[in-house]
């Protein structure tokens, strides 16, 4: 078998999902593979009680309630929207639920300003369409018409990223559960309906709200739900250093960072992220986005290098990659990172904390 560097979840977690559509017999909505219990514990984890004497990790970290409202929203059919700030975990939360409902997180289209109508809806083999005309042969089905078919989940990432007319072709096949091809007009698969099981789930990001507005009739056929950043510190180093340790570990190397700094580069993006300290100090916040995503990205690029690059304290490395990340959007933003670290991080360096009085001393790094 080719490696992979990432295995979709219905991949990566095939063993759970295959115990967990055999260990919950209650009642599915139609076409779903698991219940809509099991389908939550898949997501959320089983809180640390056994489910027939195995207990389920969660996969997502955020609010149980969240993920139920997700559930019932697909279970009845509707649209389901999750919106939220960069790197708020939207995408990997779409994936784990349509893996968990019908066994496939691929059936996706990523919306960009050059996303089509026909990557929504269909398309056409141009090779077969001139040699034999329109036929169900030479058309070429996009992932949401393929959902339908099969009684899918769809995803569409990005959704406020594609043009307006773009978007609205989705109105119709919300309503009317169905996609005509009026080229194959008088043949039997000239519509197509949506069979049990078919739902859509898209994510919008608030940063792009006003790239490509959603029109008030798309927005009535979604439910929206909000995924916030990661509540509880703890939860945020967990994660962080649960995800960057699998993506060294992918890159051949032992991931040996200690939890201190990784606690130290977390709470370093929290204070930016919300402009205040855990001790009330106000912090000014950079325009970039200072997302756990980001955080991981960073606590990887630290293992990375203390793995194959070994000799600088972990720590003395914080400062220059916490500078790329706020660099992105505005050059500004260097000067609030140097307002930080004058500011929050050296009260705290003259309070006695080892780890920030270290921090402290790579002050430098943020004037080259």
């Amino acid at each position: 078998m080719t490696a992979r560097q990432i295995d979709p979840p219905e991949l990566r977690y095939a063993d759970e999902l295959a115990f967990l559509a055999a260990a919950d017999e209650g009642p599915r909505p139609p076409g779903w593979r698991l219940t809509p219990r099991a389908v939550v514990t898949f997501v959320a984890g089983s809180a640390g009680v056994p489910v027939r004497g195995r207990v389920i990790e969660p996969k997502f970290v955020g609010e149980r309630a969240l993920v139920e409202r997700c559930v019932v929203t697909l279970a009845g059919e509707r649209g389901l929207l999750l919106v939220g700030e960069p790197g708020t975990a939207k995408s990997m939360l779409s994936e784990l639920l349509a893996a968990a409902i019908c066994g496939t997180s691929a059936l996706a289209v990523q919306g960009t300003a050059g996303t089509s109508e026909d990557q929504l809806r269909y398309g056409w083999n141009y090779a077969l369409l001139l040699a034999q005309g329109p036929s169900p042969e030479s058309l070429v089905p996009s992932p949401i018409l393929t959902a339908m078919r099969t009684g899918a989940v769809a995803r569409v990432e990005e959704i406020t990223r594609c043009l307006p007319e773009v978007q609205d072709a989705l109105v119709s096949i919300m309503s009317e559960r169905r996609i005509s091809v009026p080229e194959l007009a008088g043949d039997e698969a000239a519509t197509s309906y949506a069979v049990p099981g078919f739902c859509l789930i898209a994510t919008a990001n608030l940063r792009d709200r006003g790239v490509s507005e959603m029109s008030a009739a798309l927005k009535r056929r979604f439910n929206f739900e909000v995924v916030p950043p990661i509540a509880d510190l703890d939860d945020e180093v967990a994660l962080v250093t649960r995800q960057a340790r699998a993506a060294v570990e992918r890159g051949g190397a032992a991931f040996d960072i200690d939890e201190a700094v990784l606690e130290t580069l977390v709470t370093a993006f929290r204070d930016l992220r919300t402009g205040s300290s855990a001790e009330g100090w106000e912090v000014e916040r950079p325009s970039s986005v200072m997302s756990t995503a980001e955080a991981v990205a960073v606590a990887a690029s630290i293992g990375l290098s203390a793995a194959y690059l070994p000799g600088p304290d972990p720590l003395s490395l914080l400062p220059g990659h916490l500078l790329g990340v706020v660099r992105k959007d505005d050059p500004a933003d260097a000067e609030r990172l140097l307002a930080y670290w004058d500011g929050a991080l050296r009260r705290r360096a003259e309070a006695g904390s080892r780890m920030w009085r270290q921090l402290w001393e790579h002050r430098d790094v943020l004037r080259d």
